[in-house]
């Protein structure tokens, strides 16, 4: 092995090269350094950590005092500079004289952000107040105007049949619009129900083109207009197939409304199922649709009810598709198959186009049951969706904790009398032999 030793002539030729380069450029200028004392360095005190949960009192105080000078200048314009009336532009006028003082009483304080994120955080409150306005306006007026037929217990147990324009409020109720409602919802829930939860079963676990194409029909499907679903069902079942305007024909009408609902909550909360689970139950050999019965749904159950109520409160309040397939009646009626049957929208729908005051406040009553009826379905989804997949309550954490210590009696049973036989005149405590019925009941159960 030949060892190569380097040329030094090749060497001084590099080293005289490179430092006639440094000798030709120019010289970069000495920055100056300063050099502090540490102890005689000022030590800033630390700045405030922001809080972004609660109201400070200071805001408080601001948005009151924004609010009032707001006021008084909005009052002063229109009394004295204006030649306007008091009405909706004096509201105008006076919300963005608020908004100004307000921007102009934070700034004395805080810096530009801090400003324009009170700002907005004061535009947004207002939205969201006037929102709640319109929703509480809504249902104290309903309720205002229905309240005389509400305390009425024939107004709950009664139907139209023998009641006249000019009867009492007892004469006639809304039971067969109650009645007829459910009959309705539990039809349709009975077909959108296996239908959603499996489409959206479909969409989660097969992803391919085919489920794009039926995740976008559905998303389109949630905005079909209700009259063009009632036309469907009234062209499919009732002229085509000559089933005439029943309560079943509403029931499909209604279903055809609440399955995209249904499919897309469910499609949502079934994607939010962590994927370490799914693996978990692969990697101990189960297979897709074992996992997705045992370990998918029990997960999403909570979400998957909650899709569920979403759809049928979407379903109690459709009016149109029932105004043309289910047909209109006074009287009761429980067979879904023959003769027509009423909802309750559209029993309020018919109830006010009367010109009586007793069925204008019937219908106002009907309307504030429905109303009611829809904000405690909603409620209860807000409720149960609270809760994301695998979060469960308490009342089920403590059902989880008793089975598991059943489970573990269970199987300290079962080691115990495997080994029983092994040890000559062992005695087995009161607490496993109690434990292992099970283990022989199960064995019986087996042999036989």
């Amino acid at each position: 092995m030949q060892r190569v030793t380097p040329d030094v002539t090749d060497w001084t030729t590099m080293l005289d090269t490179t430092q006639a380069s440094i000798l030709l450029e120019p010289a970069l200028p000495r920055v100056a350094r300063t050099s502090v004392d540490a102890d005689a360095a000022v030590h800033l005190p630390p700045a405030s950590r922001r809080s972004i949960r609660g109201i400070p009192p200071t805001d408080v105080l601001s948005v009151v005092g924004s609010a009032s000078a707001g006021f008084a200048l909005t009052w002063l314009a229109f009394a004295w500079v204006l030649p306007w009336t008091m009405g909706v532009g004096f509201l105008v006028v006076w919300y963005a004289l608020f908004v100004v003082v307000y921007a102009v009483s934070v700034r004395l304080a805080y810096d530009g952000p801090m400003v324009r994120d009170k700002v907005a955080a004061v535009a947004m409150h207002t939205f969201a107040f006037l929102m709640l306005a319109a929703l509480v306006v809504v249902i104290v007026y309903t309720l205002f105007r229905g309240w005389r037929a509400l305390p009425n217990v024939g107004f709950f147990t009664n139907d139209m049949a023998n009641a006249g324009p000019l009867d009492p409020l007892e004469a006639g109720g809304i039971i067969h619009g109650i009645v007829g409602t459910l009959i309705m919802i539990f039809i349709a829930l009975a077909v959108t129900i296996p239908l959603g939860i499996t489409c959206a079963v479909f969409l989660s676990e097969m992803p391919g083109r085919f489920s794009l194409f039926v995740r976008t029909i559905t998303e389109a499907m949630t905005a079909l207009p209700s009259i063009v679903a009632g036309l469907f069902i009234y062209a499919t079942l009732i002229l085509t197939l000559g089933l005439g305007k029943s309560g079943f024909a509403a029931a499909m009408a209604i279903s055809v409304m609440m399955l995209p609902i249904i499919i897309r909550a469910s499609d949502v909360v079934l994607r939010l199922v962590p994927g370490t689970l799914k693996e978990a139950s692969y990697a101990l050999g189960s297979g897709q649709w074992r996992t997705v019965w045992n370990v998918v749904l029990p997960t999403a159950k909570s979400g998957l009810t909650t899709a569920v109520i979403l759809g049928t409160a979407r379903g109690i309040g459709e009016t149109s598709p029932v105004l043309l397939t289910a047909g209109f009646t006074a009287a009761l009626n429980t067979n879904p198959f023959s003769g027509p049957m009423i909802s309750l929208p559209l029993a309020t729908f018919e109830f006010v186009k009367s010109p009586q005051e007793n069925f204008i406040i019937r219908g106002f009553g009907t309307a504030a049951v429905l109303l009611v009826l829809v904000l405690l379905l909603f409620i209860v989804a807000r409720t149960i969706g609270g809760r994301g997949p695998g979060n469960l309550s308490r009342r089920q954490l403590r059902k989880r904790a008793k089975n598991s210590m059943n489970d573990i009696q269970r199987f300290e049973a079962r080691v115990a009398l495997a080994a029983a036989p092994r040890i000559q005149g062992a005695v087995l405590p009161q607490s496993l032999i109690d434990a292992s019925e099970p283990v022989h009941r199960e064995r019986g159960e087996a042999s036989s």
